[in-house]
């Protein structure tokens, strides 16, 4: 991709759920120089997750440094050539912090956190529409997942949180949000001329939609939501688009007098750097997993366990477009606890081989429902199980077990895609629908052919893995003009691609899923135990 001959860059913080790295591409779109720092997991109680707000920002303040500094020492003028970032997030992770003093009123609750339970169960029994109440304005049933949720039990739950909502020193926010403020000068930052900077308190549609409280057809906080709820509306940040100008870095930051001109809930991102346009879906291979389907300017309603939500919306004027989505809480986690929780494997890569001891899972099934199940089942009381244990299995049949697990679980997400968007919403290319992948699992040949062989039709893996910190870029040189829109939904066609195709015979392909789901079922009803 050119964007005329002179040399340029654009910044990508990716701020996700286990490490945060900031990337510098060049004006091709190629990464020149990166860095990477994994960060603390608070697990307070079983089922809670949590990070440390400041270790976060952190985090971000060491990546831009570091990879500014590599980007140099490779002999890249990235100081002067550098013209905005784009940042992409972890979603529905939720900070509240004091608007006086810049602090975090509580730690961080994290997305797949699942203490809101109690609370998600009050409101089903209250509300007239029961789970589904809110989806017809927010496209969202009441789960653990969202972010409303987790500002719920915050207000209900941390005395600081409640004193500060009702005395109007609260603001509440995303990660995207709670990065902006700080890095636009938080409660006291400076410009480059030593003017004071006040932070911009502000989030984008791709995130906000995934807090329950936005109506996704006006794309502006549902007045009636915030009212059921008694959340006010002086807490919440301003809604923009995915892709302008939203203000310039601070002075005390790398990169101080930088535009920030991108911001996208990574999910969203991944699916603008895998340049998914209406009928094109991909899925992320992460701590979980995501698939979203773009659904063009129509909002399609699931009747399937899926969630609609804003796909991307380039820049204030740009037409939005829409997806259904299916979240899966548990996949590459599932990898981490094999290493840490039980000691299984050393390394994360370390599973590929000892999963390739074994021609087949030997009759195990793995459901990883470590705090319930999200799409398409939506039940917090499933646990996880693992089934079909002989005398004969052994570690590599648990690892592979595992492996499937993931992909059985895309599977049952698209199966509910595709009775949700019906033929007519899924784009084919020669008779077949493709699945692009991304993120850091995709790197393990033998789960994307698994993933193949139990969907029955081709997945596809873009050279650059990395989509998410990629779709931030994009954003982010498209509002300050560097790429066309058009340049940037061509250029991925030139990149080397890897196809992985079907090798399953379509009967064991059945039996297989029939096997899977009868696991699924052995899950339910497990909390309490």
């Amino acid at each position: 991709m050119s964007g005329g001959a002179e040399e340029f860059f654009i910044g990508s913080i990716d701020q996700g759920t286990t490490s945060t790295r900031f990337i510098i591409y060049d004006r091709h779109a190629k990464p020149v120089a990166s860095h990477q720092v994994e960060f603390t997991q608070f697990y307070p109680e079983a089922g809670w997750v949590e990070h440390d707000p400041m270790e976060i920002l952190q985090s971000v303040r060491e990546c831009m440094g570091k990879a500014l500094y590599k980007a140099t020492a490779a002999g890249h003028n990235v100081d002067a050539g550098l013209r905005a970032i784009g940042l992409t997030n972890q979603r529905e992770t939720t900070v509240v912090w004091s608007r006086s003093t810049g602090l975090p009123l509580y730690n961080a609750i994290v997305w797949m956190d699942a203490r809101t339970s109690a609370i998600c169960h009050r409101l089903v029994s209250q509300l007239s529409g029961g789970r589904d109440h809110f989806v017809p304005s927010c496209g969202l049933p009441i789960s653990t997942y969202f972010s409303a949720l987790k500002l719920l039990w915050l207000i209900e739950n941390v005395d600081a949180v409640e004193v500060a909502v009702r005395s109007g020193d609260a603001m509440f926010g995303t990660i995207d949000t709670w990065m902006i403020w700080n890095l636009t000068g938080g409660c006291g930052g400076v410009d480059l001329h030593e003017k004071p900077m006040l932070g911009l308190h502000v989030t984008d549609c791709s995130n906000a939609s995934r807090t329950m409280l936005m109506n996704l057809q006006t794309r502006e906080w549902d007045a009636a939501i915030l009212e059921t709820l008694g959340i006010p509306l002086n807490i919440l940040p301003k809604i923009i688009s995915n892709s302008e100008t939203i203000g310039v870095i601070a002075n005390g930051w790398p990169l101080g007098g930088i535009p920030i001109a991108g911001c996208l809930g990574d999910q969203h991102a991944a699916m603008l750097g895998q340049l998914c346009q209406k009928g094109q879906a991909k899925s992320t291979y992460g701590t979980g997993a995501f698939i979203l389907l773009n659904t063009g300017e129509e909002i399609v309603k699931s009747s399937h366990g899926l969630l609609t939500t804003v796909a991307y919306k380039l820049g204030p004027e740009a037409p939005t477009n829409y997806a259904l989505e299916g979240s899966i809480a548990i996949a590459g986690a599932a990898v981490q606890w094999l290493r840490d929780g039980l000691g299984i494997i050393q390394t994360a890569a370390e599973i590929e081989e000892m999963a390739k001891l074994v021609e087949t899972s030997g009759g195990i099934y793995f459901v990883p429902a470590f705090n319930g199940l999200f799409a398409p089942w939506w039940r917090d009381d499933a646990r996880g199980v693992c089934v079909g244990i002989t005398r004969f299995t052994n570690k590599g049949h648990i690892a592979r077990a595992v492996l499937e697990s993931m992909c059985f679980q895309v599977n049952d997400v698209l199966s509910s895609m595709h009775k949700d968007a019906g033929d007519g919403g899924e784009v084919k290319t020669e008779g077949e629908f493709l699945l692009r992948v991304d993120g850091g699992a995709t790197v393990n040949n033998l789960l994307m052919q698994i993933q193949a062989d139990l969907l029955g039709s081709p997945v596809v893996r873009p050279a650059d893995i990395e989509t998410t910190a990629l779709g931030a870029a994009y954003a982010a040189g498209l509002a300050i003009g560097v790429w066309t829109e058009e340049q940037i939904f061509t250029s991925g066609h030139e990149e080397k691609t890897t196809i992985f195709r079907p090798k399953l015979a379509e009967e064991e392909r059945k039996k297989r899923t029939e096997s899977w789901h009868k696991a699924v079922s052995r899950t339910f009803d497990l909390a309490d135990l």
